[in-house]
């Protein structure tokens, strides 16, 4: 009876020691977040660029589609056309840019509606079979088509829903003559407080204040047999005060958070089997081991999941927990100094965490005021040590007032 105990625990042990398992992890400090189609995350006009990349607070403009379209029930404006050109990687190629065009009108006190486009063009490639042959000229090109529509609910605040349709055509017809373009169709919805001006001791005020959930879509592939692509959905949350010492006097100040609702990229590693020899439990160097399964989720969620469970999962599946969570929140602030509503100069700083893709910059521009046209400049100067694709970059907008003055809010 003895002698067949000591056989049991001799064979519980060997079992203990070969069927012990290990997950070793690949693990890589930076884990950015990307989805496809990033472009419409890029600031297509100068106003907002200039104030480090920012707009869901700003007050009303011609451009407020991007940012919150439920800024134009508080237009003076009746109607408006918005144009702007963005070069892009300006410092390797001259033929990349992005453009944008916008409308926008006031209907009545209460509601407003507008539209715009956008194109990025990622210049020309040139294929040949050699060097004798005749090229073969490609673009390929992303586009947007938005279109909103804004209730004032309150004397203060308004909210808006758009419709966007993205498109991508990225691959290259004159190489894969199955080619097709990738489609898909967002939502947008926003809010926007604007207070009354208030009396202070040295000068009026104004608040404002605004939120807006971006790009809320379905996922798309670029390939019908390529994995699925969650598009850039965004949260922006941002709030402002304008100081209004006179009546040609004016500075504005804002500050907003962006945090991309996609899920965080998880640490992988591979599952092996391994003799633990020395009976510790996990694996040591030297140890046998055998392949059990590669790419296993070793911290952190599955991101193969629908764009809506992405979006709450993205609020905490971060393998670094709450503190890696922070840090996929952009932040930035911006000023901007008015005079005589004619002439304006305008400041900010956008900042991303090192591990979440590293983007500081400071921004600095200028707006101009001539009659009905609005003329907007921005330059980008990059303070991180990954040079930014709008470094030293000069943006430019116009925009076209129809009916100015018409409505009054102060």
């Amino acid at each position: 009876m003895k002698n067949k105990i000591c056989v049991l625990i001799l064979l519980v042990t060997v079992f203990n020691l070969s069927a012990q398992t290990t997950i070793i992890p690949n693990d890589n400090d930076s884990r950015v977040i990307t989805t496809g189609m990033p472009f419409v995350l890029i600031a297509a006009d100068a106003r907002a660029a200039a104030m480090g990349d920012m707009g869901v607070a700003t007050s009303v403009d011609g451009f407020s589609q991007q940012w919150n379209s439920s800024k134009y029930v508080f237009s003076e404006t009746k109607s408006g056309i918005a144009v702007s050109y963005t070069p892009y990687l300006s410092k390797l190629v001259n033929d990349i840019f992005l453009g944008n065009v916008t409308y926008f009108n006031r209907l009545d006190e209460r509601s407003a509606f507008a539209a715009s486009f956008r194109y990025f063009s990622l210049g020309d490639i040139e294929f040949r079979d050699n060097e004798i042959s005749q090229a073969l000229i490609q673009r390929p090109n992303e586009l947007t088509i938005d279109a909103s529509y804004a209730l004032r609910l309150t004397d203060q605040f308004g909210m808006s829903v758009a419709m966007r349709y993205l498109r991508s055509d990225l691959r290259l017809p004159g190489v894969d003559g199955n080619v097709t373009a990738a489609n898909t169709f967002g939502v947008d919805i926003s809010g926007y407080y604007q207070s009354e001006e208030e009396a202070y001791s040295d000068f009026n005020g104004r608040w404002r204040a605004g939120f807006a959930i971006q790009n809320l879509g379905p996922k798309f592939k670029y390939d019908e047999g390529g994995t699925e692509n969650f598009q850039p959905t965004n949260l922006r949350l941002g709030a402002g005060f304008d100081f209004i010492f006179d009546e040609y006097n004016k500075v504005a100040v804002t500050a907003e958070i962006a945090k991309l609702l996609v899920p965080t990229p998880p640490i992988y590693g591979d599952e092996y089997n391994y003799v633990d020899t020395n009976n510790n439990g996990v694996y040591d160097d030297g140890e046998e081991t055998t392949l059990v399964q590669e790419g296993v989720i070793y911290k952190g969620q599955d991101p193969n999941v629908g764009f809506l469970s992405g979006i709450f999962q993205s609020f905490g599946d971060a393998p670094g927990g709450f503190s890696e969570e922070l840090k996929e929140f952009t932040w930035a602030l911006g000023a901007e100094y008015t005079y005589q509503d004619s002439f304006a100069f305008r400041a900010g700083y956008f900042n991303e965490s090192e591990e979440k893709g590293a983007r500081k910059f400071l921004a600095l521009g200028a707006g101009f005021k001539y009659n009905v046209v609005n003329i907007d400049l921005s330059y980008l100067f990059s303070t991180s040590k990954v040079q930014s694709p709008l470094e030293s970059t000069l943006r430019f907008a116009l925009t076209f007032n129809i009916g100015a003055g018409e409505y009054r809010e102060y």
